[in-house]
């Protein structure tokens, strides 16, 4: 956490490219933006971070990809959980991951593979990083109903019965709230848990399909 906080007063202006949906808080996903109101508006608050770590921690994960690594600081939780895993993550502005960059390095985090670019056009690459199936997969960029679904199902082949998918603000706007029914209802998923700000799917075979949910 003291990155963060070095990141919320870091006053370097960046040019971000933006492929997704961009940002209700910034005016224009277009202009610079400063280090420290990206740090301040899109990295998930820290009990988000302490819950992926968490949760890496509990499935004893050591193949995770991540699409949307802002300026790192969900990855570093991810990696963080054991040192062993393999971490990629996605980014597609360049700058922000010059900026995730540091932070692994300022962490000493070594197990981390970052990929720039559109998520479309990165994703496939990501995939082929991993030998065996992905335990965990964690959504967070490009906000809109039709790539969420496309990298969701491009990623399910990629599973195994206890891989657990994390999809960030499922409820940040109707569309995305569309994108999260169908995920509901794929039929590889059994069961989902709703915590307001992310979505937790899980695919075990044989279980009767469940969705709980659990605003905290």
């Amino acid at each position: 956490e003291a990155r963060r906080a070095a990141l919320r007063a870091d006053r370097r202006r960046l040019a971000v490219r933006d492929y997704g949906a961009g940002s209700r808080v910034a005016a224009s996903p277009a202009r610079p933006r400063a280090v420290s109101q990206i740090a301040r508006t899109a990295a998930k608050p820290v009990k988000y971070g302490q819950l992926l770590f968490r949760l890496a921690n509990y499935l004893q994960a050591r193949r995770v990809l991540e699409l949307g690594t802002s300026l790192g600081l969900t990855t570093a939780y991810l990696a963080a959980a054991d040192s062993r895993a393999h971490i990629v993550t996605l980014e597609g502005d360049p700058a922000s991951a010059g900026i995730a960059r540091e932070t692994f390095a300022l962490l000493k985090l070594t197990n981390i593979e970052v990929l720039e670019g559109e998520f479309g056009q990165t994703l496939n690459s990501a995939l082929t990083r991993f030998n065996d199936p992905l335990d965990l997969v964690f959504f967070d960029g490009n906000h809109r109903y039709e790539p969420t679904l496309e990298y969701v199902r491009r990623c399910l082949p990629h599973c195994h019965a206890d891989t657990v998918f994390v999809l960030d603000d499922i409820h940040w706007s109707p569309e995305m709230e569309r994108a999260w029914a169908a995920v509901q209802a794929l039929p590889e998923v059994t069961l989902t848990i709703d915590l307001f700000a992310v979505g937790l799917v899980f695919f075990r075979p044989n279980a009767p399909k469940q969705h709980f949910t659990l605003w905290v």
